[in-house]
């Protein structure tokens, strides 16, 4: 990847372009639990907050799409922020700091909003609501972390990638070429090992929540963001466009043939292209080969064209975070309103998306200006 003019904007330092692209793919974590609302396949009946008759075939292939590389390039952001939070709070301060950031919110959400997200779904399936008991993480039985599984194996890549800077195996020292081809080649066999031991899905914890097949591709892409970081990549101006040209024409192909292997094992079993292991192995290519090409796409794009705060990113970045913590309940309240409307489906997901977004920025917002400062007064 590139560098960039421009780089860091006059804003301390930060890196404002990584701002725009995780705000940017919290909306789009936004879009994609609004559309598993009014997807057709019937997947996430059983377990979604809110379960629309209402459905359509386009969203499901959105978020098909979308899902190949979203939370990627949050943990590669995240990945390439984790050095500088390192250089400015070494040692156990670090872990202290991520502590307070990451697991104390998630304790104080898998207490509150888990049990909300079970109250709208037995109330939106006109189910009677369960004893208190059966209301949180740890027994719901259905859905246990949901969405708040983020925040745990965040902090426990962090903790990982501190233990490795302890032992002096600093990831970032790696050469960006070696690291982008590990991510191809490790993130591939992950994969494929997994769907061939018949182990993908979730493992469901009291402390963690991981989909076991993509739980070391998002961590290697992590430490791709620490690499990125130690090459100093986005140090000096793009050497040109013509590899972004490349993919931006070509992505299209590994991602149709991940989305159509995929489909095919999901809803026609039994049924192959070549034979189980082969077809496994070239969708989790073409996964990975998708991800990776997306993710160099959406951050060159960023750096050079969405490299501005402007009023605009000066609300919704700062709100990022406290968005992607409520912003499933908020989902959840609005979902249950639109149930009864008779409007097409397509106009729910719009609607439901750019609803649920504006409100849990405008709720995070009023947290952050109002009700924050108020708290840390009283605590001091």
């Amino acid at each position: 990847m590139e560098g960039t003019t421009g780089q860091v904007a006059d804003t301390g330092g930060r890196f404002v372009f990584l701002d725009n692209l995780r705000t940017a793919m919290i909306f789009l974590v936004v879009l994609y639990h609004s559309g598993a609302v009014y997807e057709s396949s019937g997947f996430f009946a059983s377990f979604w907050l809110v379960d629309d008759p209402a459905t359509n075939d386009l969203v499901g292939i959105v978020n098909v799409v979308i899902d190949i590389f979203t939370m990627p390039v949050i943990f590669f952001v995240s990945g390439f922020l984790a050095p500088i939070s390192l250089r400015s709070k070494p040692g156990w301060s670090f872990l202290a700091r991520r502590f307070r950031r990451l697991l104390v919110p998630w304790l104080l959400a898998v207490l509150t909003l888990i049990p909300l997200y079970k109250v709208i779904f037995l109330y939106s399936r006109h189910l009677p609501q369960e004893h208190w008991t059966a209301y949180f993480h740890f027994s719901n039985g259905i859905f246990s972390q949901s969405w708040l599984w983020f925040l745990p194996i965040l902090f426990l890549f962090d903790a990982v990638f501190w233990g490795m800077s302890k032992l002096g195996r600093w990831p970032q020292r790696i050469p960006l070429k070696a690291a982008v081809t590990g991510v191809f080649v490790l993130g591939t066999l992950c994969g494929f090992s997994v769907s061939m031991a018949g182990l993908t899905g979730w493992t469901k914890t009291f402390l963690v929540d991981f989909q076991n097949e993509r739980l070391l591709i998002y961590f290697l892409v992590f430490l791709l963001g620490a690499v990125c970081y130690g090459q100093r990549v986005f140090d000096t101006p793009p050497a040109g466009k013509k590899l972004y040209v490349a993919l931006a024409s070509t992505v299209w192909i590994p991602m149709n043939v991940y989305v159509i292997v995929l489909l095919t094992l999901l809803f026609r079993p039994g049924e192959y292209f070549i034979s189980l292991p082969v077809d496994l192995f070239i969708m989790w290519a073409a996964f990975v080969a998708s991800l990776l090409s997306t993710l160099y796409l959406l951050v060159m794009t960023f750096r050079l064209w969405v490299n501005q705060e402007g009023a605009r990113a000066r609300f919704l970045n700062p709100a990022s975070y406290s968005v992607y913590i409520i912003h499933m309940v908020v989902v959840g309240a609005f979902a249950l309103l639109l149930l009864d409307v008779d409007i097409p489906s397509l106009a729910k997901y719009v609607t439901l998306t750019l609803v649920a977004y504006l409100v849990s920025n405008v709720i995070a917002y009023v947290y952050r200006v109002g009700v924050k400062p108020r708290l840390m007064e009283a605590v001091s």
